[in-house]
């Protein structure tokens, strides 16, 4: 022998393979099972039976402590096994078997869940919670059925960025408006030069006012002083212009003129001829002496003196001339439109005076001219452009405008004819 250690043989239990019934199966397994194939759950039961879904879950369970009254527990048994296709009365011996429950009649103290107190011996449990302290819906005892989720499990942080993004936006855009309504409706106090004047007292019979006596006639309001009101006015002369009236000595009369000339009746004046009030010099009485008359008859028109003038002269007028068709808009000093048209060819439109110049808007520029002193200026542009802020000011005209040349323009032509023709026409 090599004194090898000696194998002991050892004898191999033949397994068998454990079938189903070699497994504990619980009453609630079975209901669960039935009623996984009838398709119902524990919401369907209740609305079906009118029985709650937490009894049917103790039911299921084998824990009779859920209920509220053990007198409902064989009934709540028997019409749940009745539903799932069981046998009403072993559904509720093995309910009372796995759960500890017995009944009792009367006012016994067994009426109650069975609490066995045999040492060494335990009773199979509930399996999982028991079912007060278990939600049949957050936790369902089978494995199949989805747990519910927390309120806000649904919740990205990306979403709570996003909506505070847009909140922030919100309210900047409300802020914003409202910090412009709050600048608009501002009033501002713009300092003056003048200070104003305190009153040292004030009268309390100041607002007291005097009937208006109705024997007086209307009161006529003074007119405003307007820029308007010049419009065809010329100013007044701070100094008229007079013009020298001596004459010679021989010419005056001592019987009609002076302290020694004769009394005169009024029926003499009635008769008497009138004298111009512009003659060289005065003859109060007329011409009463073949001399007199023949010094009124030598007189002539042309050597009566001139009116004593008191006011400037007239400004040069402007007029816009149309040789086609131009449409101007004229606008005075102060943004009022005097005048706004199509002029057509051949068209005039005379510039009121103001006193200060108006402004000119025109298309077709290249067709309208202007007449300033008799003389024709233009055209106001090239073509058929918009020409616009023109000053239609004499002088302004005169400076910027060249004298208009007919040779260049057919239809200026035309109508500088036509006006010299009717010109001729009125003079003769």
């Amino acid at each position: 022998m090599t004194g090898r250690r000696g194998t002991t043989d050892q004898t191999k239990k033949p397994s068998r393979q454990k079938g189903f019934d070699d497994f504990e199966l619980r009453l609630g397994d079975i209901m669960r099972g039935e009623r996984a194939t009838l398709g119902k759950s524990l919401l369907d039961v209740q609305r079906e039976l009118k029985i709650k879904a937490t009894y049917i879950s103790a039911i299921e369970n084998t824990d009779p402590s859920a209920f509220d009254t053990p007198g409902f527990v064989a009934g709540y048994v028997r019409s749940y096994a009745r539903y799932l296709g069981l046998d009403p009365e072993w559904a509720f011996k093995t309910f009372c078997e796995e759960g500890g429950f017995t009944v009792a009649h009367g006012m016994s103290p067994e009426a109650s869940v069975k609490v066995d107190k045999t040492p060494g011996v335990k009773k199979p449990k509930a399996m999982g919670k028991p079912a007060h302290l278990r939600d049949p819906f957050t936790e369902p005892s089978v494995s199949y059925l989805p747990k519910g989720e927390a309120v806000f499990a649904g919740i990205q942080p990306r979403a709570v960025g996003s909506i505070a993004v847009l909140l922030v936006l919100l309210g900047g855009i409300g802020y914003g408006g409202w910090a412009v309504l709050q600048e608009v409706q501002k009033v501002r106090l713009t300092p003056v030069d003048q200070t104003p004047e305190v009153l040292a007292e004030l009268d309390p019979l100041s607002s007291a006012t005097l009937a208006p006596d109705e024997s007086e006639g209307p009161q006529i309001a003074a007119a405003n002083p307007d820029g308007t009101d010049r419009l065809y006015r010329p100013e007044a002369l701070d100094v008229p212009v007079l013009t020298a009236r001596d004459g010679p000595i021989a010419s005056i009369d001592p019987d009609t003129v002076g302290a020694l000339a004769p009394s005169r009746d009024e029926r003499f004046l009635a008769n008497r001829q009138p004298t111009p009030d512009n003659a060289p010099f005065a003859i109060p009485g007329g011409p009463r002496t073949p001399t007199e008359a023949v010094a009124m008859a030598d007189l002539d028109g042309s050597e009566l003196l001139p009116p004593v003038q008191v006011v400037e002269a007239t400004a040069p007028s402007v007029s816009l001339l149309a040789v086609r068709p131009s449409w101007v808009r004229v606008r005075a000093s102060d943004g009022t439109v005097i005048f706004e048209k199509i002029l057509d060819a051949g068209e005039e439109f005379n510039v009121p005076l103001t006193e200060e110049p108006a402004t000119l808007r025109a298309g077709n520029a290249g067709s309208l001219y202007f007449a300033v002193n008799g003389q024709t200026y233009g055209p106001a542009g090239d073509g058929p452009i918009v020409v616009k802020d023109v000053k239609l000011g004499v002088d302004a005209l005169m400076q910027k405008y060249k004298v208009a040349d007919a040779a260049r323009d057919t239809d200026l032509a035309r109508f500088i004819a036509v006006a010299e023709a009717q010109t001729d026409a009125q003079s003769q």
